[in-house]
């Protein structure tokens, strides 16, 4: 057998102190969580029309616009008024449903939901394409999404948009 080779790693940058670093970012991990809002007050949080639907971002960790004692997350309600988009993105969320009742098409299958029920979409190697509705146009059925993104992040997340809610076709 062949000897392993190994290539030597680059020296740390002078000055550069990795544990310091790490207290430093634990530090303001910290400090967020005593200075940032703990309740978020939903006539503050705008409705947004979006691709997959009506959407209501209460935190969002790409724009952290909610200034939140959370950071790694993103949660949000979406307003069905007939069906959502249809895209395709790795599962492990839930989706629980405030209001309301309809179905999601998750890979072919119809799974029912009503209010007070949790959606768990399932963790697949390719994702899961899927799409919600509404079971009764016309009335209300809203349900809020529970997403830790660093658990996303590790799964290769990649939202890939097969069709958008009827909603955002009406405004092009």
């Amino acid at each position: 057998m062949g000897q392993a080779v190994r290539t030597r790693e680059p020296e740390p940058e002078p000055g550069l102190d990795f544990s310091a670093e790490g207290h430093k970012f634990l530090f303001a991990l910290r400090e967020r969580s005593f200075q940032n809002a703990v309740v978020l007050k939903g006539e503050e949080v705008p409705w947004q029309q979006a691709r997959q639907g009506r959407l209501k971002f209460f935190i969002h960790r790409e724009t952290d616009r909610t200034n939140t004692v959370l950071r790694d997350w993103d949660v949000f309600l979406q307003d069905i008024r007939t069906h959502s988009g249809a895209h395709r993105h790795q599962g492990g969320l839930g989706i629980y449903v405030v209001e309301g009742e309809g179905w999601t098409i998750a890979d072919g299958e119809q799974v029912d939901w009503e209010a007070g029920d949790l959606l768990l979409l399932p963790i697949k190697p390719n994702g899961v394409v899927h799409q919600h509705y509404n079971r009764r146009p016309g009335e209300r059925c809203i349900w809020m999404a529970f997403i830790y993104t660093p658990y996303m992040d590790e799964l290769g997340k990649i939202v890939d948009q097969k069709s958008a809610s009827p909603e955002y076709q009406q405004r092009a």
